[in-house]
């Protein structure tokens, strides 16, 4: 196997992580708009930690990202023949 595909496998790897974190993001919207359809009082309360919690999910998906982009334009560059 050539460093190319090494390098492609690792970051297939790193956007796996980036796919899961956008199902736990599915998991916890649908969690959270059940909540509000069950209890509207609590809809402001819910709301604003759904989006709190959304915001964290996220960042852990643009961080696969980015370390995605840096194994595949970063990686290549260091390794010696």
């Amino acid at each position: 196997m050539t460093d190319i595909g090494l390098i492609a496998i690792a970051a297939a790897i790193a956007i796996f992580s980036s796919g899961c974190s956008s199902i736990g993001e599915a998991l916890l919207i649908t969690k959270a708009l059940d909540g509000m359809a069950r209890n509207p009082e609590a809809s402001k309360t819910l709301r604003s930690n759904m989006i709190i919690g959304t915001a964290l999910v996220e960042t852990c998906g643009i961080y696969a990202l980015l370390v995605a982009i840096l194994i595949i334009f970063v990686l290549p560059g260091s390794i010696v023949h």
